[in-house]
């Protein structure tokens, strides 16, 4: 009889290491997929569903050890302790996050192109009914970048008829890459922007068009930072060596210990071709995805608001920051010790400049895109770059 009772016994304490086996290998696998959705609801901005899952992986898994960890009721009670503070650390976590982004006002949405219209008594753009030119028919299908939205809007205001209106086929607004694609495509008679890219140029090519190119004005390319950085004024070379990876801490540039977070934008915008064009021959780093921002505006608000710190940079051109933005939360950088003004473009001593083109093709025939473009160089289309805030080029 006492034979069986020790072969018992040794059952029970198969058994039992068996389970304690079982469970190990349960607490590690909990252990793996609390990490993996710990991450989750940190990074995540839809943090919810991940947090779901938690609770339908990890909470129906604590049923488990509870049922078989009946003689064992202390390591049970430590455990849900532990989940308990771990679901609280992430709840926290995540309200701190919330926190520093309220702290930060976001007052860059992109241009609103409802206030720059043409023919609307509250449209912003400058009113001119010119006297030098009307358009009837044949009329030039005209695009441009976001920044030069205002221009040209006010320039079929004065020559275009009422009847035409916004994506009506005439009267177009595109960004910069799909304006230059459009242009290439012959889908489009004059892009008002900035010089294009080699690709943009190629693809031009490759659709047999021969972009042809009239300066109609004159833009700074301006450097920025948050207003609570210290930093006011770089240097050419000091800004290259940030875009190069050369410079990475602020303290390295006379600012604070901090490392510098370089924003940059999409590939084939007109900001981000003129970032190449002023880098030279030094090669632009590789930047973090989240660095990257398609939209000008974007770059803009990541700078104002970027993880509520002041070490980020960004650039744009000077109009679209100080004219169309209007963000109080970023400054514009003096360069070699001159302010981007509109004076210090005129008299040259800015001197990060670019032209504005409009944009055209040798391939086309419509006689009124030449009139056009004569009109643009008049007093009076002249005139509508001045004021809307622009530097002609007369």
């Amino acid at each position: 009889m006492n034979k069986y009772i020790r072969d018992d016994s040794a059952v029970k304490k198969i058994i039992n290491i068996v389970v304690k086996i079982l469970l190990s290998a349960i607490t590690a696998v909990i252990s793996v997929f609390s990490g993996i959705f710990s991450g989750l609801i940190l990074f995540s901005e839809n943090y919810w569903m991940p947090l779901c899952y938690i609770g339908m992986i990890i909470v129906p898994s604590l049923l488990f050890p509870l049922i078989w960890l009946k003689s064992r009721k202390k390591f049970a009670v430590i455990w849900a302790i532990c989940f308990v503070m771990f679901c609280l650390a992430m709840v926290v976590n995540r309200a701190f996050q919330e926190y520093e982004k309220s702290i930060t006002v976001n007052t860059s949405p992109n241009i609103d192109v409802n206030e720059y219209l043409p023919f609307a008594d509250e449209s912003k753009i400058v009113k001119t009914d010119s006297e030098l030119l009307k358009l009837t028919d044949d009329l030039p299908r005209i695009d441009g970048a976001a920044a030069l939205f205002p221009v040209y809007s006010a320039f079929v205001n004065a020559v275009y008829p009422e009847t035409v209106k916004l994506n009506d086929g005439i009267f177009e607004y595109n960004n910069t890459p799909q304006g230059y694609r459009l242009l290439a495509e012959k889908k489009t008679d004059i892009f008002i922007g900035v010089y294009p890219s080699d690709e943009q140029k190629e693809y031009a090519m490759l659709n047999n068009t021969t972009f042809e190119y009239t300066p109609i004005g004159t833009e700074a390319f301006v450097f920025f930072v948050h207003k609570d950085n210290p930093i006011d004024n770089l240097t050419t070379e000091q800004i290259q060596d940030i875009y190069s990876g050369k410079i990475t801490n602020w303290r390295e540039v006379g600012g604070n210990n901090e490392n510098i977070s370089a924003f940059q934008r999409n590939k084939g915008s007109g900001s981000q071709s003129m970032l190449e064009r002023f880098m030279g021959e030094k090669p632009i780093m590789t930047p973090p995805t989240e660095l990257v921002n398609d939209l000008m505006s974007g770059i803009i608000e990541r700078v104002s608001n970027y993880k509520s710190k002041s070490n980020s940079i960004g650039f744009s051109f000077r109009f679209y920051v100080e004219g169309i933005i209007k963000n109080p939360d970023i400054k514009m950088l003096s360069v070699d010790g001159v302010a981007p003004t509109a004076d210090n473009i005129k008299n040259g001593s800015y001197k990060i400049v670019t032209p504005i083109y409009a944009v055209t093709y040798a391939e086309q025939n419509n006689k009124n895109t030449d009139r056009l473009l004569k009109w643009i160089l008049s007093d009076e289309g002249q005139a509508i770059i001045e004021e809307t805030g622009y530097v002609g080029i007369r």
